[in-house]
């Protein structure tokens, strides 16, 4: 399976598509990027996005294997930009989700999330450049 997106860049801003058609021209610029305040996305927020869907699946997945069933997973994905000695460095995705899955072992959610932390395929891509922290609030 592939996916795309196509930017385009012209004069001081660009446009991100994606390939699905879910979203169209959403724009996207330095300001917003780096100051806020701007609409539209920016890359570091379309990484949150991925990140916290990519997480948020494999962990259902992985509490489903476990016979476990999960009746909510909500993940939140900070990623963070800095300054970097050229330029500038994404740093870290700090993860935060809540998991509602009545009568389930907590100790064992807590695992098959620490394993879908470490395992997601989004986690996989951006784990030998960031850190990727979770913090997991289990409901049972």
């Amino acid at each position: 399976m592939k996916s795309t997106a196509t930017a385009r860049w012209e004069g001081s801003a660009g446009k991100i598509t994606a390939g699905s058609g879910l979203f169209k021209d959403a724009p996207y610029n330095p300001k917003g990027r780096f100051e806020g305040g701007d609409p539209g996305t920016t890359p570091e927020e379309l990484i949150a996005g991925a990140h916290a869907a990519c997480f948020s699946m494999a962990f259902n997945v992985g509490l489903s294997r476990a016979g476990i069933s999960a009746k909510s997973i909500e993940t939140k994905a900070v990623v963070e930009i800095l300054p970097a000695e050229v330029g500038f460095a994404i740093t870290q995705s700090a993860l935060t989700c809540t998991v509602e899955a009545p009568g389930a072992d907590a100790a064992k959610v807590r695992e098959i999330g620490e394993g879908a932390r470490a395992n997601c395929p989004v986690s996989k891509a951006l784990k030998n450049n960031i850190n990727i922290t979770l913090e997991l609030n289990v409901k049972t």
